[in-house]
């Protein structure tokens, strides 16, 4: 996937270095994007929306995790009401052990949610 960022402006515009440094990268429109290709475009977006929060934007703090969870996961986690879960998850995503979540971290969460998910669907009917 392509992206670009967010200042970059079209031909024959000018802008200055410091613009594009500060804005986040926005993705490249394709049209013809398959349905994998929107929903891994949507789970890079989401990922940095959260991770772009405070500190370091390429990972999720415990706080930026939290907030994911609760707004994005919601229906699938809602068993997870105690106060240790996100500090259950974090613990269990955080391979490095560097109290942050990176985006393969991540990436491996959503995709055990979504093979249980699979699997209940498939005991279901």
């Amino acid at each position: 996937m392509k992206r670009r960022p967010a200042a970059e402006q079209t031909k024959g515009e000018q802008s200055s270095p410091a613009s594009t440094e500060e804005r986040p990268l926005e993705p490249v429109c394709h049209p013809k994007m398959s349905q994998l290709e929107k929903a891994m475009e949507t789970l890079i977006e989401v990922f940095h929306t959260y991770s772009a929060r405070e500190g370091d934007k390429h990972k999720l703090s415990k706080k930026e995790l939290k907030d994911l969870l609760q707004n994005e996961l919601a229906e699938y986690l809602e068993e997870q009401k105690d106060a240790t879960s996100v500090d259950k998850i974090l613990k269990e995503l955080d391979e490095n052990g560097d109290g942050e979540v990176d985006f393969q971290e991540f990436v491996i969460l959503v995709a055990s949610l979504t093979v249980a998910c699979n699997t209940f669907f498939c005991e279901s009917s």
